[in-house]
C-alpha cells in the first residue's frame, strides 16, 4: 500500500489508518477468496458481473467486480407525520447468488429494513 500524500500530523492517526486500511483490505482479500472457494467447490462459474457483457462467465471474480454488482442498490427512508418509511432495492439474481457464494443468508440483508 502506498501512504506517501498522508496529511494526518499525529503519529496515532496514521498508525490507527494503517490499521483501518489493513482490516478492509483484509476483508476485500477474505470476500475474493471465499467466492473463488465456493465457485470451484461448486464446479460452477458466475455470469453477470462484467459490465455490457451481461452473458460473460467467471470462476475467477475480483473483489471489484463483486461489489460492482450491488451498485444501484438504495435504502430509501422517508418520514411522514412522524412514521418512517423504509424501502430497500430488492436484490437481482446476481446479487442474490453472489451472497449465497459469500455464504450469507438473504435474511441479512432482508433484515436491513424491518
Amino acid at each position: 500500500m502506498s501512504l506517501t500524500p498522508l496529511f494526518l500530523h499525529y503519529e496515532h492517526r496514521i498508525v490507527g489508518l494503517v490499521y483501518l486500511l489493513s482490516v478492509a483490505l483484509r476483508v476485500l482479500v477474505l470476500m475474493q477468496f471465499v467466492v473463488r472457494r465456493n465457485l470451484q467447490t461448486e464446479g460452477t462459474t458466475l455470469q453477470g458481473i462484467y459490465p455490457g457483457q451481461p452473458g460473460r462467465q467467471t470462476a475467477r471474480p475480483t473483489t471489484e467486480m463483486i461489489l460492482r454488482a450491488f451498485c444501484g442498490v438504495t435504502l430509501s427512508r422517508i418520514t411522514l407525520n412522524g412514521k418512517t418509511y423504509d424501502h430497500l432495492t430488492p436484490l437481482n439474481a446476481v446479487q442474490q447468488r453472489i451472497l449465497a457464494l459469500l455464504e450469507m443468508p438473504l435474511g441479512i440483508y432482508d433484515g436491513i429494513v424491518t
